[in-house]
C-alpha cells in the first residue's frame, strides 16, 4: 500500500492528466468565446464581425457542437497556440458590466452588442436585469447591479438640492397652477347656482340644497372616486411610455362609470320616498325630487368628463382644461338667466343649467383632443379588451372611491349632527357657511394633490424612484406652507367672513368661534390631502382609504360627539372632532409616505404598466415545443433611432429565445411592450 500511494508513483500521472484537462478546457473556452455574442476582440475597439447566428437551443447542444468542431479543427491548428486569457476575460467583464449595471456609462466601454429583429418589443428593465444576471452565469459571474442592496442608489437617501427642489416646484406648478384656476372657476359655478336658487325663494333654496347633498352622497362622490382609480394607471403608463395602456384605461373607466350610473339613476328616481321615510319635510322633499330628476343626465356626462380630464392631466395637459372651464362658466351665467328668469323653469332650470355647463365643458375638451391630435399616440380601437382585464382598475378604483366618499360623507354627517344641537337653525346655517369656506380653501391642496399624484406616477412609470421621492418631499413642504396660509386667513377673517353670507348675529357668532378651528383643521388637511396624492401616484389607494376610515370615523366622530354633546361645547365641539380627525390623518399619512420604499414602488409600477395585449415574460424553466429560429446579433452597432446606445442580449429560455432590452433613455420605445420572439 505504501508503494502504491507513494508520491513518486501517482504525482506524474496526476500532473499529466491535469495538463491534458487544461489543454482541453483552453480549446473549449476559445471555441465558446468565438460564438459568444458578448465577445469583442479588444476593449477599445469592437470586432469586425457584423453578425453572428445563434442556432442552438440549449447548453448541451451548444457544448456538443463545439466539441465536434474542436475535433475537426484540431489537426489543422497549431499545437503551441496561446491565448491571452487575461485580455479576453477583461473584455468579457467590461461588456458584462456595461449590460448588467444600469448606472454604468456606456461610452466608457466598448460598444455593446445590439440586436436586430423584426420585433421591436422588449420586457421591462427589472425583468431584463434579472434574466441577464441568471443567463450571464453561463459565461461569467455577472457583477452586482448598482441598484442592489449592496450598492443602493444614493439619491434615495438624500435631500433634494436647491436647484432640484426649484425644478420640482416648477414641474408640480405646471400641473397644479392651472388646476387651481379650474377649481376656482368650478367653485364660482356652484356659487352662481346657489344664488339663483336663493333668487327663486326659501323653499327652492332648501330643496336644491337637500338635493345637492343627496346627490353628493349617493352619486357625485362615487363617480368622482371611481374615476380617480384610473389616475395611477394613466400616470405610470405615461411615464413608462405605455400610451396604448393609457387609451385602454380611459375606455375601461368610461364603461365602469356608465355601468355605475345606471343603478344610481334608479336610486335618484326614488329619492322622494327615501327622504319621506327618513322624516324629511314633504314640501322640501318634493322640490328636491324635481331638482334631482333633472340632474340624472349629469351622471352620464360626468362619466365622460371625469375620465377625460384625468386622461389629459396625467399627460401634463392642464391649461386647455382651464381655458375650456372658463368658457363654460362664462356661459353658465346667461344659461341660468335664460332658463330660470326668461323661460321661468324654476328649480328645474337651475339643474338644467348645471347639466348644460358640464356638457359644454365636455364638448370643448373633446374638440381640443380631436383638433390637437393628443389622442393619436394612445388611440386604441374599441374591442373586447375594454371588457377584459379590469382587475387592476377595480383594485385601484374601489379603494379610491372609498377614500373620497369617507371624506365627503363626513361633512354631511356634521350637518346631521348640527340638527341635534340647541338652536339647530343657526348651527346648520353656520355649518353651511363653514363648508363653503373649506370648499374654497380645499381648492389649493386638492390641486397640489392632483399635481403630485401625476408627478409621482410619471416618475415611477419612468423607473426614476429617486425623482419620485424628491417630488414627495417638495410637495409635503409646499402643503405645510399652504396649511399655514389657510390658518392665517381663517383666523384673521373670522369676524368679517361671515358677513359675506348673512347679518344674523347668532350665525355670525358661531362662525367666528369655529373659523380658527377650521384653520387648524386646514393645517392638517393640506398635508394629508397631499399625502393622499402621493399614495394615488404610487397606486396605493387602499392605504389612504384605511387611514381616512380610521381617522374620521374611529377618531374624529367619537371625539366630536363627546366634545359637542357630552362636554357641552356644542357647535365648536363638532369642529374639534374634525380637528382630531385631520390631525391623526395627517400624522398617519406622513408616517406612511416617509417610510415608503421607492425602489419597490418603481417595480410595482413596472408590473402595473405591462403591455395589456402581450404575454407575460416566460420563466427561465418555461417549457416550449416551438423550435428556435436563428436570431442575428449585430455587434458594435448603435441604435440610430434613439439618442443613446441600446444594450440588448439574447437569453436561452427553454426552447425559445426571449428578447430583452434595457435603455437608459427614458423615452425608448423598446420599453413599450414585452413579448417572446418566435
Amino acid at each position: 500500500m505504501n508503494i502504491i500511494f507513494h508520491p513518486s508513483k501517482w504525482l506524474p500521472c496526476w500532473l499529466a492528466g491535469s495538463l491534458c484537462v487544461y489543454i482541453y478546457e483552453s480549446f473549449t473556452f476559445e471555441s465558446l468565446t468565438k460564438t459568444n455574442p458578448l465577445h469583442t476582440s479588444s476593449p477599445e475597439k469592437p470586432p469586425t464581425t457584423s453578425s453572428i447566428s445563434l442556432r442552438y437551443k440549449s447548453r448541451d447542444q451548444l457544448e456538443h457542437k463545439e466539441e465536434q468542431d474542436l475535433l475537426k479543427s484540431r489537426p489543422n491548428e497549431k499545437k503551441n497556440k496561446k491565448k491571452n486569457d487575461t485580455k479576453l476575460l477583461a473584455n468579457c467583464y467590461t461588456n458584462a458590466t456595461t449590460m448588467c449595471n444600469p448606472n454604468t456609462d456606456p461610452s466608457s466601454h466598448s460598444s455593446p452588442p445590439t440586436l436586430s429583429s423584426s420585433s421591436s418589443s422588449s420586457i421591462n428593465p427589472a425583468q431584463y436585469l434579472k434574466n441577464l444576471k441568471n443567463s450571464m452565469d453561463y459565461y461569467l459571474p455577472c457583477p452586482t447591479p448598482a441598484t442592489s442592496d449592496h450598492h443602493p442608489n444614493p439619491d434615495l437617501h438624500r435631500w433634494p438640492s436647491t436647484s432640484e427642489a426649484v425644478d420640482e416646484i416648477k414641474a408640480i406648478g405646471k400641473i397644479s397652477g392651472p388646476t387651481v384656476m379650474t377649481g376656482l372657476l368650478w367653485y364660482s359655478r356652484a356659487m352662481v347656482s346657489m344664488l339663483f336658487l336663493g333668487y327663486l325663494g326659501e323653499l327652492e333654496l332648501a330643496g336644491g340644497s337637500l338635493a345637492i347633498g343627496f346627490a353628493n352622497i349617493t352619486g357625485y362622490s362615487v363617480i368622482s372616486g371611481l374615476a380617480m382609480g384610473m389616475e395611477p394607471i394613466c400616470g405610470q403608463a405615461y411615464g413608462a411610455k405605455q400610451m396604448k395602456l393609457l387609451g385602454l384605461t380611459l375606455q375601461r373607466t368610461v364603461l365602469l362609470l356608465f355601468s355605475i350610473s345606471i343603478p344610481i339613476s334608479f336610486l335618484w328616481l326614488n329619492m322622494k320616498s327615501i327622504l319621506t321615510l327618513c322624516g324629511q319635510d314633504e314640501s322640501i322633499t318634493s322640490m328636491a325630487h324635481v331638482f334631482i330628476i333633472f340632474s340624472i343626465p349629469d351622471l352620464f356626462l360626468l362619466s365622460l368628463l371625469h375620465p377625460l380630464r384625468i386622461y389629459l392631466r396625467t399627460q401634463n395637459i392642464t391649461l386647455p382644461i382651464t381655458y375650456c372651464s372658463a368658457i363654460s362658466v362664462l356661459i353658465h351665467v346667461p344659461l341660468n338667466f335664460i332658463l330660470v328668469v326668461y323661460f321661468k323653469m324654476g328649480i328645474a332650470g337651475v339643474a338644467t343649467a348645471m347639466i348644460w355647463t358640464n356638457a359644454n365643458l365636455f364638448l370643448l375638451l373633446f374638440c381640443f383632443v380631436l383638433v390637437s391630435g393628443v389622442y393619436k399616440p394612445s388611440w386604441v380601437a374599441p374591442s373586447m379588451d375594454c371588457v377584459r382585464g379590469w382587475t387592476s382598475l377595480l383594485s385601484l378604483a374601489i379603494p379610491t372611491c372609498a377614500s373620497v366618499c369617507l371624506e365627503w360623507w363626513w361633512y354631511e354627517f356634521m350637518i346631521l349632527l348640527c340638527g341635534l344641537l340647541v338652536n339647530p337653525k343657526a348651527t346648520i346655517s353656520s355649518m353651511g357657511i363653514l363648508i363653503q369656506t373649506t370648499s374654497l380653501v380645499y381648492v389649493f391642496p386638492s390641486a397640489l394633490s392632483l399635481g403630485v399624484s401625476t408627478r409621482v406616477g410619471n416618475e415611477l412609470g419612468a423607473n426614476r424612484p429617486a425623482r419620485a421621492r424628491f417630488c414627495m418631499i417638495v410637495s409635503l413642504a409646499c402643503s405645510v406652507l399652504l396649511g399655514l396660509v389657510a390658518m392665517t386667513f381663517t383666523t384673521l377673517m373670522r369676524h368679517r367672513w361671515g358677513r359675506l353670507f348673512t347679518n344674523d348675529p347668532e350665525i355670525l357668532k358661531l362662525t367666528a368661534i369655529a373659523l380658527p378651528i377650521t384653520g387648524l383643521c386646514e393645517l392638517g388637511n393640506c398635508p394629508q390631502t397631499t399625502g393622499c396624492g402621493v399614495l394615488r401616484g404610487c397606486a396605493r389607494p387602499t392605504v389612504g382609504a384605511n387611514i381616512n376610515l380610521g381617522s374620521f370615523y374611529l377618531v374624529g366622530m367619537p371625539v366630536g360627539i363627546l366634545m359637542g354633546f357630552v362636554a357641552k361645547l356644542g357647535f365648536a365641539g363638532l369642529w374639534l372632532g374634525l380637528l382630531a380627525a385631520q390631525a391623526s390623518c395627517a400624522l398617519l399619512m406622513f408616517i406612511v409616505v416617509i417610510r415608503t420604499d421607492w425602489t419597490v414602488q418603481a417595480e410595482r409600477a413596472s408590473e402595473l404598466t405591462k403591455s395589456p395585449t402581450s404575454p407575460s415574460s416566460l420563466p427561465i424553466s418555461a417549457p416550449s415545443t416551438k423550435a428556435a429560429e436563428p436570431i442575428k446579433v449585430e455587434v458594435g452597432k448603435n441604435n440610430k433611432t434613439h439618442d443613446c446606445i441600446n444594450h440588448e442580449a439574447i437569453f436561452f429560455i427553454g426552447d425559445e429565445f426571449l428578447k430583452s432590452s434595457l435603455s437608459p433613455n427614458e423615452s425608448d420605445s423598446l420599453l413599450a411592450s414585452q413579448e417572446a420572439i418566435p
